[in-house]
């Protein structure tokens, strides 16, 4: 584990949270201790980005924190004092100070609240030792940075145990509840540097203002530091409050069965009345085909039948001329309904859902079943129908889709007015996605079932590539009957395994599967172009442009390693020998990286080149949720077959 490339994470349900590297050096301008959701899951705004904390033992001061600022220069030292950290069940560092003397450091987010606690207790030694903790406030929208000014407003309200800020008009009130003497002491930082935002070629460096400093008496007690957006104080004593905060925290952690489900509980958010996935920490809200690929892994996989019932709810009203938004914005504006796949993958996770209902009758409602199949056959004879972007069912009961200007697959990347992928035409996995969507809509009205034999038997013949021994990436390109890209891409896989309903069986399932492995298959995933294309880009980094053009030109995406494994297993057959390899080929390697870049997690991305490294969001929701689903698929069935 590196220390400055490891992250970890806490949230706190409602579209918070708190980040960080193991090191304590923010990289990242979301790196921070508080950062809130005013509109839940949306309205983000960084608060307190973090602390310069020292102690003061024999008369010597000693930092705990460490910094980057402009150029490349480290400030102070602490993070070379650090000898232990864990992130579970929170984020806990341990510093040595002397050859007798450590200081442990705990971070954790409540549940429900915008409020994250931060606490320091000594080991060892003898003597008074000293806390002073000063805090880095900003008060900005996550996304931007944050410079010096003269309309920041230093001044604390409250006295005692409780003090409160108001950095800016409009923006959300800190309040901080300690145990400290604070001291105003009104001070600019100047120069941040963030170094995962300078390899992104963002906007890198930041100022941030320090009102005063908090000091503690570590000899007499646990010094404590807890930061809260708004203005809400729960009654009683701090150090009561804190206990009852540890506690309902350790409790609440201890009932997932597993790490992994642990970690799953951080993408479910609030929005509204009802519940909805976050697409990935730190800069993703929730978005519409992230949302229903993740819940098949985060909730279904892991048995919460009833948040993946309200997340479904939820989404079901937003249903318009047959689309789905591919995702809300920020600030509360208008849905973005851009989207083929989104409202295709909504009706296979309802399908499942409604398959758990069967053996949980009181899972849905009347009620609540018929919103979620009128949903479903909305989306069904809208796309029949024809709706916004050409997307229409064509008389081969194939799906059409797509024009100039838009992108609507998941390979949705663009640098300015340019598309790099524009897969305009019929999609390969939008087929695998409508047919297995006419599937679930032939349960609910028997008349799709003629519509889904003439889409299969139409798939079959038309998407066979017998020269690649592959299938092709998009037949009718353009809307030009006949005319086929046969591009080697992933998004094959899903007409052989990840869905309900396989469109190819047999032999050529079984020549797909070795292609795929052949050409696309790492260890982190399947790469989203075959090495041997020369459009192929091993490795993701660079600007804006540069990376948004590489984004689906090579590099791998861990989210398909779900459906691979789905269709290795389905080729070979699922006996016990083949599902102990898929997990030690597939699943081991992609498990080995949750102790490398989110701590617990699994990437949004990786280079198509060794070594493969992660890139892009370190918390990423469909990555991990397929993951856990396919863990889940393979154990299970493993466990099956040995009892």
């Amino acid at each position: 584990m590196t220390h400055e490339r490891a992250e970890w994470l806490e949230t706190d349900g409602l579209g918070g949270f708190a980040s960080g590297t193991v090191s304590g050096i923010r990289t990242r301008r979301y790196h921070g201790v508080l950062l809130t959701a005013t509109t839940p899951p949306t309205g983000r705004v960084m608060m307190v980005n973090g602390v310069e904390a020292w102690v003061v033992a024999g008369g010597t001061r000693v930092s705990l924190s460490s910094h980057m600022y402009q150029p490349d220069v480290r400030h102070p030292d602490g993070a070379s004092r650090l000898v232990a950290f864990d992130h579970r069940p929170w984020p806990t560092w341990t510093w040595q100070i002397d050859a007798q003397t450590r200081v442990i450091g705990e971070l954790f987010v409540t549940a429900g609240a915008p409020r994250t606690v931060m606490t320091w207790r000594v080991e060892g030694g003898a003597g008074p030792i000293t806390l002073e903790v000063r805090p880095l406030m900003s008060g900005r929208d996550y996304h931007a940075t944050h410079h010096e000014n003269g309309a920041f407003n230093f001044a604390p309200e409250g006295t005692g145990e409780c003090r409160t800020w108001r950095p800016y008009e409009g923006t959300p009130a800190v309040m901080c509840l300690s145990n400290g003497e604070y001291r105003h002491d009104p001070q600019w930082y100047r120069h941040f540097l963030y170094l995962a935002e300078r390899e992104r070629g963002l906007d890198d460096t930041e100022d941030l203002a320090s009102p005063g400093m908090l000091t503690f008496n570590l000899a007499a007690a646990e010094a404590v530091c807890v930061w809260q957006a708004g203005e809400a104080v729960d009654a009683g004593r701090l150090d009561d409050r804190l206990a009852g905060w540890r506690q309902v925290e350790r409790e609440r952690r201890a009932r997932f069965d597993t790490p992994l489900a642990y970690a799953a509980d951080q993408y479910l958010v609030r929005r509204g009345a009802g519940r909805t996935i976050v697409a990935g920490y730190p800069w993703f809200t929730d978005w519409g085909r992230d949302t229903f690929i993740a819940l098949r892994g985060l909730c279904l996989a892991t048995g919460r039948y009833a948040d993946a019932r309200d997340i479904l709810l939820e989404w079901s009203g937003a249903v318009s001329e047959g689309m789905l938004p591919n995702r809300f914005p920020d600030g509360g504006s208008v849905p973005d309904y851009n989207s083929v796949d989104a409202s295709l993958w909504f009706v296979i996770a309802v399908r499942e859902l409604m398959d758990a209902a069967s053996r949980r009758p009181r899972l849905l409602t009347r009620s609540q079943r018929a919103r979620l199949e009128d949903a479903c056959l909305a989306i069904v004879e809208g796309y029949s129908r024809g709706t916004r972007y050409g997307i229409r069912m064509d008389d081969d009961g194939l799906l059409a889709a797509g024009e100039r200007g838009q992108q609507l697959t998941w390979m949705d990347a663009r640098v300015g007015d340019r598309e790099i992928t524009p897969r305009i035409g019929k999609p390969v996995e939008v087929q695998a996605l409508w047919l297995n969507a006419l599937h679930a809509a032939s349960t609910f009205e028997a008349r799709w079932g003629d519509w889904l034999a003439r889409g299969t038997l139409s798939f079959s013949e038309r998407f066979w590539n017998a020269d690649r021994r592959a299938l092709y990436d998009v037949v009718d390109v353009d809307h030009r009957r006949g005319e086929c890209d046969a591009t080697l891409r992933p998004n094959q896989i899903l007409a052989i395994g990840g869905l309900p309903l396989p469109l190819i069986v047999n032999g050529r399932a079984r020549a797909i599967l070795d292609t795929v492995e052949d050409e696309l298959w790492t260890p982190m995933g399947l790469r989203s172009l075959s090495r041997l294309d020369p459009r192929y880009v091993g490795r993701y980094g660079g600007d804006s442009g540069t990376r948004d053009a590489s984004y689906h030109q090579g590099t791998v995406w861990p989210w398909l390693l779900g459906p691979f494994v789905d269709a290795w297993l389905r080729v070979r057959g699922c006996t016990e020998e083949w599902r102990r390899q898929a997990l030690a080929r597939f699943v081991a390697p992609l498990e080995s990286h949750l102790a490398e870049a989110g701590l617990g997690h699994v990437s949004e991305i990786a280079d198509g080149d060794a070594p493969f490294t992660a890139r892009g969001c370190p918390f990423q929701a469909w990555s991990l949720g397929e993951l856990i689903r396919v863990k889940a698929l393979v154990e299970a069935e493993t466990l099956a077959l040995t009892v």
